[in-house]
């Protein structure tokens, strides 16, 4: 091959070469706008999830003081 072939082959190459790093890197930049509205989107599903999940815990204590405050009145009644 002579250096006029070979720089015909890199002239024609570099174009094709350059368009697919553009490519690559828009699609990068999008690939990472996506991953950040994903992120917030779990955000915002999750809040309600520990809202209701701290609310079942407040209502499960409650019962379970109710229950203790029960028993122990049972066993207060039984030892008499």
């Amino acid at each position: 091959m002579s250096d006029t072939q070979l720089l015909r082959i890199a002239l024609a190459a570099g174009p094709i070469m350059l368009a697919v790093l553009v490519g690559i890197l828009i699609n990068n930049s999008r690939l990472s706008g996506t991953n950040t509205r994903i992120a917030e989107l779990r955000l915002h599903v999750d809040t309600p999830f520990d809202e209701m999940r701290d609310f079942w815990r407040a209502e499960l204590n409650r019962i379970e003081e109710v229950l203790d405050a029960r028993l122990r009145h049972i066993e207060e009644r039984g030892s008499l």
